[in-house]
């Protein structure tokens, strides 16, 4: 068999055809197992009813994933250098479509838990794959459009992955969820398998292990930590969740240490010296205020039209999917607008609109329409999480030399996976503790629990405040480099970054 194809980093110009193959095929694969992630949100009850399970055993179907994918993404860095991309293409997709089937055809709750952590086991890889390859593939002045597709992946599979979810467990069985994907995963991969080249710089550093076991306990522990805060529930003290906390950040600290001394051989298994570069840093903290805002609304908006004004998983699906539409309409466009005018003008509406739609959601009441709070959610996740993403990711990857940006990608989507944890647990927790303050107070059930969505409410609308304030210091950073088409020896030669502005 022949070794895949080696590609130089881009210059300025036009892309070719095959570049642009390699990208589609990562576009399509990278939605299907994203939209996954989020389909089991909406099957619970009926999870509940033919596995014999209570919620709380059904919950672990996503922590479980969640885990999952918070303590191998952080290994990702240093797996895109070290395996070629077809290689690590075709790992991923045989994971997820082998959990896809064992998903489908599971005879009980253990074997569907198992089948989804062997997806989740796929996914985690295949975002930071194709963020990387984007950053080797696309030239610096194009990136922007091309990042906007990216951002339809990250953003809008998870959003419309309730509403067809909802749709199917309508009218067949919860099993169609993965049999529908399956093929779709099958296709994706058989294409991939032909048609992907090698993208970027290899190297053959042996992997450190110490780095790979001091992963679970410290991402692993301190996602689960979050967790289960969440889930505390009615504001008693989540004792393991603290405990878990602790202890993870206690590991992430060594980790942290250890990949520090690693640098120094040049084989860390996580780079920490992304954050070396100031526009990675503040595209990095804006992106996790306003992830925080935005896994947390995932969450807690359904919750509100389903536990408050009675609407059923299809309705709800329904009413959520207009802004997941309008994402994918703007995200490409505004990568456009970012390759002309920069990201500052972008990142200040799409935090602004966030932060103004999640105050205008503290006024509701149980008499709003509810195609009221169908705008609301579009104009917060379309409009402003569209116009945010993009430019935030892409100003945030740019000034690194390509050498990192596996670990770039991979640092991104780790704490990405962080953030989401934690804004689903501050705004759960909140929503708990002020809906039982009001209920022991005398306050009629449904007002009480009204009381604790709108501080969910406010509090995400602080964190995306707090992203707005933030975004008045971005400025359009400076792209490393390409590396010179020159001749063979000069391929694999790393670049000088260059210095931000």
């Amino acid at each position: 068999m022949t070794h895949p194809q080696t590609l130089s980093l881009p210059a300025n110009g036009p892309m070719s055809a095959r570049d642009r193959t390699v990208i589609g095929i990562l576009l399509i694969a990278a939605f299907v197992v994203i939209f996954n992630e989020t389909v089991m949100s909406v099957a619970l009850p009926r999870l509940m009813t033919d596995l014999h399970i209570s919620a709380g055993t059904g919950q672990w179907l996503t922590t479980a994933f969640m885990l999952t994918m918070a303590v191998l993404i952080p290994t990702t860095g240093f797996v895109l250098q070290r395996l070629t991309t077809r290689t690590v293409f075709i790992l991923a997709m045989s994971l997820f479509s082998t959990g896809t089937l064992l998903a489908g055809v599971s005879n009980g709750f253990p074997m569907l838990l198992a089948a989804r952590i062997v997806q989740a086991s796929g996914t985690s890889v295949m975002i930071p794959l194709l963020m990387t390859t984007v950053l080797n593939l696309v030239p610096p002045n194009r990136r922007g459009s091309f990042m906007g597709t990216v951002s339809i992946v990250i953003a809008v599979a998870p959003a419309i992955g309730p509403t067809i979810s909802g749709l199917i467990l309508q009218y067949l069985s919860w099993r169609f969820m993965f049999f529908i994907v399956l093929p779709i995963a099958l296709i994706a991969l058989v294409i991939g398998a032909i048609g992907l080249v090698n993208v970027g710089e290899e190297n053959h550093h042996r992997i450190d292990l110490l780095s790979v076991a001091l992963t679970i306990p410290a991402f692993g522990l301190f996602v689960y930590g979050l967790n289960q805060f969440g889930q505390a529930g009615t504001g008693h003290v989540p004792v393991v969740g603290i405990v878990s906390l602790a202890i993870g950040i206690v590991f992430l600290l060594v980790f942290a240490g250890r990949q520090q001394r690693l640098q120094h051989s040049g084989n860390p298994l996580l780079d920490l010296r992304v954050f070396g570069y100031q526009a990675f840093r503040k595209s990095l903290i804006i992106t996790l205020l306003a992830m925080v805002a935005l896994f947390g609304m995932i969450l807690v908006l359904p919750l509100y039209l389903q536990e408050v004004r009675g609407l059923n998983t299809l309705s709800t699906g329904l009413l959520l999917l207009p802004g997941g539409v309008l994402m994918a309409i703007l995200s490409p466009i505004t990568g456009r607008l970012y390759d002309r005018y920069g990201p500052r003008g972008l990142m200040l509406t799409g935090t602004g609109l966030l932060a103004v739609m999640l105050v205008t959601m503290t006024f509701t009441t149980v008499q709003s329409p509810v195609w009221l709070l169908a705008i609301q959610y579009a104009i917060m996740i379309g409009a402003g999480m569209g116009l945010l993403m993009t430019p935030a990711m892409t100003n945030g990857l740019n000034p690194l030399p390509p050498h990192l940006y596996s670990h770039g990608s991979a640092t991104l989507m780790t704490l990405q996976q962080v953030a989401g944890a934690a804004g689903t647990a501050l705004l759960i927790a909140l929503l708990a503790l002020r809906a039982g303050a009001l209920g022991r107070s005398g306050v009629p059930a449904l007002q009480a629990q009204l009381g604790g969505f709108h501080l969910a409410f406010l509090a995400a609308a602080i964190a995306a405040a707090g992203a707005f304030v933030l975004s008045l210091f971005v400025t359009r950073a400076v792209p490393a480099q390409p590396e010179p088409v020159a001749g063979a020896a000069e391929i694999g030669r790393e670049p000088v970054p260059v210095p931000e502005g």
